[in-house]
């Protein structure tokens, strides 16, 4: 099946799904020092809504969760707000230009950091409305990766604020964050990528319909280039969802 966006055409049989799946196992990948998520049958007294327990006609379980350190999540300026923001209210449209680009971070100091000349270099004038970024070395350990704890590599300042100066509105990124581990609390590429100068009170020219999707995971097989980007999400009214990213080549 084949659909038509602008002058591009897409072949919706052949969806690159770059999320990660929640599950409650220990492949789970963990960022943000906290446990696995949980997904159990509802019990009432001796009734367990699990179907093989042989006491219910349905499964029906609970899940408990964790949007930013349990899998692939997108999130926008309420992240980081006082005021809250919702991720169902800033995200309203779904197909999207998009470029993927790898990198491998430059060691600087005792981090890993993507710089802004990386970027630069990658979108060589470029401005697609949303970016994915690959880093490297891409291990298939990143699907199941314990992040607590580990510095993983992030995004500079100045990197992100590149991006926001390139008019790109959805970051993607195959980090648990793209701001450093333990920065004290700065945030300064959340802050760079969204134009958030004040956190109590919103500056005006913050960028309300941004977002950032952190922990995808994008196979080696998938080349850098163009593609379009179907960026799905949960209907949570909270500051992030999870969400299942969808790419498709164009032809």
């Amino acid at each position: 099946m084949k659909a038509k966006i602008n002058n591009f055409e897409i072949d919706l049989s052949k969806p690159i799904d770059i999320s990660i799946p929640l599950t409650n196992t220990d492949e789970n990948p963990i960022a943000w020092y906290i446990e696995k998520p949980v997904i159990e049958p509802v019990v009432f007294g001796d009734w367990i809504g699990k179907v093989s327990e042989g006491k219910s006609s349905t499964n029906f379980n609970n899940i408990f969760f964790n949007p930013h350190g349990h899998g692939t999540h997108t999130e926008c300026l309420g992240h980081i707000t006082r005021e809250f923001y919702s991720i169902n209210q800033a995200l309203r449209q779904f197909f999207f230009f998009a470029k993927l680009i790898t990198v491998k971070p430059e060691i600087i100091g005792e981090d890993l950091v993507i710089t802004k000349d990386q970027i630069s270099d990658c979108l060589n004038g470029t401005q697609p409305e949303a970016i994915i970024i690959r880093t490297l070395p891409n291990e298939k350990e990143k699907k199941s990766r314990k992040y607590s704890n580990t510095n993983p590599p992030y995004l500079s300042e100045d990197a992100a604020i590149f991006i926001r100066e390139s008019e790109i509105q959805h970051l993607l990124i195959d980090l648990p964050s793209v701001d450093r581990e333990h920065d004290k609390g700065k945030l300064l590429a959340h802050k760079g990528f969204w134009n958030v100068t004040n956190t109590e009170i919103l500056n005006d020219d913050a960028r309300l319909n941004a977002t950032i999707t952190e922990m995808i995971y994008v196979p080696d097989e998938i080349a850098d280039g163009d593609y379009i980007l179907n960026l799905q999400i949960a209907s949570f009214e909270n500051d992030a969802s999870p969400s299942k990213p969808i790419l498709y080549k164009t032809f």
